[in-house]
């Protein structure tokens, strides 16, 4: 092994240089490892990521990743300035609920019963397990007042989405204007999903109202 190589050189490289110079470094080469192989460095990797490595010193965190998703809607700007002012300026005395469903959760149950949690031991829990099928988990977050409505079905169709828009409506009170914040999966853009909100008397405060708006 090459004598720089040796455990500990990096360290003592790290503490030979200064502050512009480590900055200078950082700047030829964007990946860690193209740079090290292009210094002939040989590191622990606790002594380029760790605690004290040039990463922390300079506030660098290289396994962060930020998502992003362009639309092409030609109507995406007004829809979004829509659903934004409802969160940020509901209409008065109304309900906005933001409505999402998880699909595809496995319902398994443990083969062995758990054994609970005593001194010195932990909770154990056996291997085995059966499965029960999958459920769908819907839910509504009211964004005033923070209450969840929560239902469980066996399948994920439009039946089962018009079903748990119909619970939202019977859980308000009468006259209570509701709007609904949904995306755009195509469960919730169907025939009968726009027939429910059709029979919605929209307008009248004397009864319901529902809106969907989508992103």
């Amino acid at each position: 092994m090459p004598e720089k190589c040796r455990l500990g050189f990096a360290s003592r490289m790290r503490s030979e240089h200064s502050d512009e110079q480590s900055a200078e470094q950082l700047q030829e080469v964007d990946h860690p490892e193209a740079r090290i192989a292009h210094r002939g460095i040989c590191a622990s990797p606790d002594a380029i990521f760790g605690s004290h490595g040039v990463w922390a010193k300079h506030g660098l965190k290289p396994q962060r990743l930020d998502r992003y998703m362009a639309s092409n809607n030609p109507d995406f700007e007004r829809k979004a300035a829509d659903i934004i002012g409802l969160y940020v300026n509901p209409p008065a005395h109304a309900a906005v609920f933001c409505v999402d469903e998880k699909t595809a959760i496995q319902a398994l149950d443990r083969k062995d019963p758990v054994l609970p949690l005593s001194p010195g031991r932990a909770e154990r829990h056996g291997f085995e397990y059966y499965r029960h099928g999958t459920l769908s988990l819907y839910a509504a977050f009211n964004t005033k007042t923070g209450e969840v409505l929560g239902k469980t079905a066996a399948r994920h169709t439009s039946a089962e989405f018009v079903a748990f828009l119909a619970d939202i409506v019977v859980n308000q009170p009468a006259a209570k204007e509701i709007h609904v914040i949904a995306d755009n999966l195509s469960a919730h853009k169907t025939r009968q999903v726009t027939e429910f909100l059709d029979r919605q008397p929209n307008g009248d405060r004397r009864h319901r109202s529902v809106r969907r708006c989508e992103t």
